[in-house]
């Protein structure tokens, strides 16, 4: 058995039976024994930002470490950007990477790179593999590394003679340990706020949630949660708004604020004049779990303690069609989604400028499971789909993306194709960096001139995502008006496979 084969048994005996890969000459004998080993599903990407951001989708809903396999330093580097989100969201994800063979490291070849040092950048654990034979124990380890809670992204770097050399036994790394509970704390309703993340935002955690709200406390959502379970029929506290402004609007009046997995809110950028820190400055900030550990078990413990009522919410309308001749603008998009997603959809979001009225509808819709981006790099919206629809088959997906975001990764349209999963993209058309045009009044900035509006306009050629999916194995159509946009999201919902809609704002 060689060090490849045994590097992929050990991931298969730890329970990791999905790997994203775009592989190259280092890392031939791992491929190579795909065929030897059925447990293990191979998924192509044609871009390692497919592949890293996939890893992610898979761990948010599967809740189980999907591995991926790059190649050399410039392979882990082209999957930086969503590793970056990866890392944000807080997903488990085992990070795989070729190198060049031993004796072939001192000659400084074309693609030798510090891989160490890319890795750092997103990795909470960095391992290099020792030898062919202790391949498994080592990669054990790392698998090990990975599963900590909340979750970690570890990489393994294997030079490309272990992955050919005869091997040792085959690891298997331990169950993932559990979070710790930490230690109880009092305080009164009276002005005091929640801002929950984690697993507190799913499940069990929500209903906790609809209790604290019901004795009097103030619930928020952390906006950078990495999964949040929404819809009618479930207590849906309200996000921390993106800008700062309006954040410390939310938040005003407060006198004291408890994270539960979460960070004290902070703005995503810094502008001239304003605040970076979102909380009253005279709000005292204490943590009841910090991100490592049992928030869920810590909120129950206080709820119970506190004898909290049970949860009385006020429930949203179910959504209802609008009429085909309305106009079409977000608002009524927002509808039309709402309206016709299904029991039990999947939502990955990066509309970036179109998001707040679609978001606003969407607490009219049925349950489903809502995937923000985590850490602000764009490219993630369709990744995130691909992972998600391996990790739930059977349960439809609904990328929502931005023209400008949707061609960071486009080739996550392939992956859709060539693996036969069940998701929509809706690509939100307005042939622009529209964020851009509030960013550069809140920065101050003096505003477009002819040269500086080129760098944020996204037309000469108009990109045309309808001839893209096609290409790349997607049916796809095309929404000018609101009549042809129900009229394709309805096809979309009833039928099974990839489906694009380019919806002209």
């Amino acid at each position: 058995m060689t060090g490849g084969e045994c590097l992929l048994r050990t991931l298969v005996a730890s329970g990791i039976d999905v790997c994203f890969m775009n592989p190259g000459t280092s890392e031939m004998h791992f491929v190579s024994a795909l065929d030897r080993v059925p447990e293990m599903r191979g998924v192509l990407g044609l871009f390692e930002g497919v592949c890293s951001g996939a890893a992610d989708g898979y761990y948010r809903l599967a809740r189980k470490p999907a591995a991926t396999l790059l190649h050399l330093g410039p392979g882990l580097a082209n999957g930086l950007s969503n590793f970056h989100n990866a890392r944000k969201a807080r997903s488990q994800i085992v990070s795989l990477v070729g190198e060049h063979s031993t004796q072939h490291l001192r000659f400084d070849a074309p693609l030798s790179a510090d891989i160490d040092a890319f890795s750092r950048t997103v990795s909470d654990y960095i391992a290099r593999s020792d030898d062919a034979f202790s391949i498994g124990q080592r990669a054990a380890e790392v698998i090990a590394a990975a599963r900590q809670y909340p979750g970690r992204i570890a990489t393994f770097i294997i030079p490309a003679d272990h992955s050919w050399s005869e091997s040792g036994p085959v690891g298997r790394a331990p169950a993932a340990p559990k979070p710790s509970v930490p230690k109880a704390i009092s305080i009164a309703p009276e002005n005091t706020g929640f801002i929950l993340g984690g697993q507190t935002l799913m499940g069990k955690g929500l209903g906790l949630a609809a209790r604290l709200a019901a004795g009097g406390y103030r619930v928020f959502a952390d906006r950078n949660a990495a999964r949040v379970e929404s819809g009618r029929g479930r207590f849906q506290p309200p996000r921390i708004v993106y800008f700062p402004g309006p954040a410390q609007a939310q938040l005003a009046g407060l006198k004291n604020l408890v994270l539960v997995e979460a960070k004290a809110p902070v703005s995503f950028f810094g502008y001239p004049g304003e605040a970076s820190y979102l909380a009253p400055a005279d709000c005292q900030v204490q943590t009841m779990a910090a991100i490592d550990e049992d928030g869920l078990g810590a909120l129950e413990e206080f709820v119970e303690r506190m004898g909290l009522p049970a949860s009385c919410y006020a429930e949203p309308e179910a959504a209802e069609l609008p009429l085909t001749d309305v106009a079409l603008s977000l608002d009524s998009v927002g509808l039309v989604i709402a309206a016709l997603l299904p029991e039990g959809a999947i939502v990955s979001d990066e509309m970036v400028s179109s998001g707040p009225p679609i978001l606003a509808a969407l607490t009219r819709a049925k349950r489903f499971d809502y995937l923000p981006v985590t850490g602000g790099s764009i490219g993630q919206g369709m990744p995130v789909g691909v992972g998600a629809a391996i990790a739930c088959p059977d349960r439809k997906v609904v990328v929502l993306e931005g023209d400008g975001s949707g061609m960071y990764t486009p080739q996550s349209l392939w992956t859709m194709a060539r693996e036969g999963l069940d998701v929509l993209t809706v690509i939100f058309v307005n042939r622009r960096y529209r964020i851009l045009d509030i960013e550069m009044k809140r920065t101050g900035a003096a505003g477009f001139g002819a040269k500086s509006n080129e760098m944020v306009d996204i037309t000469r050629p108009d990109l045309d995502f309808v001839q893209l999916a096609g290409s790349m194995g997607v049916r796809a159509s095309r929404a000018c008006d609101l009549a042809q946009f129900i009229a394709h999201f309805g096809t979309a919902m009833r039928e099974k496979g990839p489906f694009l809609i380019e919806l002209q704002l």
